[in-house]
């Protein structure tokens, strides 16, 4: 099936498991659930205008959704039912949009989903404590444990959750520093090992949980988990590319250049530096260590990066990436049409125009 009319038809699913975590307006019954009974008073009025409102004002505005979805497929493709892992999809798309929010007051990002980001609408006090907090809400589908899994099943995912939430942590750090400029000279394999973390560890987490609850063997979790990681590289390579070449601001997806704006070390950036000249070289870095509003400025960034093929390589590389992971699955996994959307889906994050 083609993977943006199997995310179409999924969303209002998993959108649907996401308000059972997390309701649009919280009650105390909901707080007691999760939170056990107060030992004095809820201020449920208060928890809903500075956590519920945000968070759902920020899920509402869209997403593809395609990680939750990796993990229903992942599911599927090992023999097991949807019906298995849909409840667990909130804890791959909630997580992801609390890495959101963290970033962009990390970035001092302006836009997200085409509306003003949410420490420029709540705060960033608001902003950074969401994000964390969404980090952990997703886990009462493991320590209330509605789905009765068994122990040893709850116990892998806490351990791939706990692994995969440090790695994205430090693949944050090195990003923040990098783009920071305090780093001058960033190999290729530096910035993959960054890619990895930042953003392939999400899709890695949700494949992976995907081939737990569908009871995949050892050898088919481990390569689940490689492919994801993958697309999440491919997906992060071609994120770097769209933020250049302008598909995406030609359909009010947000200003052209933001990764200029806020110095990003990506990889079309670190193969421009490694073949520019000494002048455009110098250049690129003094307009990415400016952090740049300007746009004449980010266009000049944009098009030294054109002259020198790195939006080309970046694309073959990322698609290069997934294929190569995508061998080990088609070699493990047998055929079904979870299979083919997998592959629909690898298809997707390399060659996506917005």
């Amino acid at each position: 099936m083609d993977i943006k009319k199997y995310l179409e038809r999924k969303k209002p699913l998993i959108d649907k498991e996401i308000e059972k975590v997390l309701p649009r307006k919280l009650s105390e019954k909901w707080l007691e659930h999760t939170l056990g009974k107060a030992k004095y008073t809820y201020d449920i009025e208060t928890i809903n205008k500075s956590l519920a409102e945000p968070i759902w004002d920020l899920v509402d505005r869209g997403g593809k959704r395609w990680r939750p979805g990796l993990t229903l497929l992942c599911c599927q493709a090992v023999g097991g039912e949807e019906e298995q892992a849909m409840p667990f999809t909130p804890l791959i798309e909630l997580v992801h949009n609390g890495t959101l929010c963290c970033d962009d007051v990390e970035d001092d990002s302006k836009e997200r989903r085409g509306k003003p980001c949410m420490h420029l609408i709540y705060g960033a006090d608001v902003a950074v404590n969401n994000g964390c907090a969404l980090y952990f809400l997703p886990l009462t589908l493991l320590y209330k444990n509605m789905q009765n899994l068994p122990g040893e099943k709850i116990a892998s995912i806490y351990n791939l959750y706990s692994e995969e939430m440090v790695r994205v942590s430090i693949g944050q750090a090195m990003d923040i520093w990098w783009h920071r400029g305090k780093k001058p000279d960033i190999t290729e394999q530096e910035y993959l090992q960054m890619v990895v973390y930042k953003t392939g560890v999400l899709a890695r987490f949700a494949a992976k949980l995907g081939g737990i609850l569908g009871n995949a063997s050892r050898e088919q979790i481990d390569a689940l988990g490689r492919f994801g990681e993958a697309l999440g590289i491919g997906f992060q390579i071609q994120d770097d590319i769209l933020e250049l070449t302008g598909e995406r601001f030609q359909k009010g997806k947000g200003i052209i250049g933001g990764d200029i704006h806020e110095g990003k070390r990506t990889l079309v950036v670190i193969k421009t530096l490694e073949k520019a000249s000494d002048k455009d070289k110098e250049r690129l870095v003094e307009i990415l260590d400016s952090h740049p509003t300007d746009e004449n400025v980010i266009k000049e960034a944009i098009e030294i990066i054109k002259g020198y093929g790195a939006i080309e390589y970046a694309g073959e590389k990322a698609g290069e990436i997934v294929e190569t992971a995508w061998e080990e699955i088609d070699k493990l996994v047998p055929e079904s049409e979870a299979k083919e959307t997998l592959h629909s889906l690898a298809l997707f994050c390399t060659e996506r125009e917005i």
